[in-house]
């Protein structure tokens, strides 16, 4: 095993765990890097559980245990205390534990949707919480497929991956250049289409699903843009009480998954 103590911040072989939260910095150097971070022990284990491939590791010792068995023996492991590793990433690690891997190769709209029944469409999402907590939600409903926008919150970043506890590894996802892409694949495999619009008439309680269908969620605050909402056969809203406007963006993709998948 490559196992290494670490005593300093400014050791170069850990150049890939510094300044993560610089988040424009990342979202930037990662992708061009074919790399993304992914943090905790559990979401590690999960990673190399889904075959991807570990370029190194950073952690606390009292992780490392627990690890070993599944990190590949040529794979550089660093381990640190805890204050020398808030002082390399920016910020406190809670779950003691960083590796980065290489990034899978993409996977195709077509491949994506062959087959799937359910799928949803993340329009131009900014947050990457909201990103994560959505993949989460989907894969744990049984949602088969998902697609995101080319301008919505990267689902490989450090905060996408924790959020989703690693749902990101093992649901089939694909990029699409935009929502009218999305619409004409979805079409294309026999899929109707649904979208969450809190103005919307119809309840989503009305609703059941006939057939093959892909649901549409639209970015926080402002929503679905109105050519989504054109383009989709059906727009459904979440009943809302007690004064309440609407629900967070993934709470109410959670509720539509649930509603989709029943």
């Amino acid at each position: 095993m490559l196992v290494t103590d670490v005593v300093s911040k400014d050791d170069p072989r850990i150049a890939h765990y510094t300044r993560l939260t610089d988040m424009q910095l990342r979202m930037v150097s990662e992708p061009a890097e074919g790399i993304f971070l992914a943090e905790g022990a559990k979401v590690i284990g999960r990673a190399l559980a889904a075959g991807l491939q570990m370029v190194s590791a950073l952690m606390e010792p009292k992780w490392w245990p627990g690890l070993e068995p599944e990190v590949p023996a040529d794979v550089p492991v660093y381990l640190a205390p805890p204050a020398l590793l808030e002082s390399i990433t920016g910020f406190r690690l809670h779950r003691g534990a960083l590796a980065v891997f290489a990034r899978p190769r993409p996977r195709g709209v077509t491949q994506v949707l062959s087959g799937a029944t359910t799928a949803v469409l993340l329009e131009d999402l900014v947050d990457h919480t909201n990103v994560g907590a959505i993949f989460r939600s989907a894969a744990g409903l049984g949602i088969d497929a998902v697609l995101v926008t080319a301008r919505c919150a990267d689902p490989w970043y450090r905060r996408s991956v924790k959020t989703s506890m690693g749902a990101v590894f093992n649901l089939a996802w694909a990029t699409v250049a935009d929502t009218a892409t999305a619409l004409a694949a979805a079409r294309s495999v026999g899929m109707s289409t649904i979208a969450l619009d809190p103005g919307a008439s119809t309840s989503i309680r009305q609703w059941r699903r006939e057939g093959p269908t892909m649901l549409l969620v639209g970015t926080e605050g402002p929503g679905l843009s109105e050519s989504a909402k054109a383009g989709t056969d059906v727009t459904l809203s979440i009943p809302m009480a007690h004064g309440t406007d609407s629900l967070n963006v993934a709470m109410a993709a959670t509720v539509a998954c649930y509603a989709l998948t029943s």
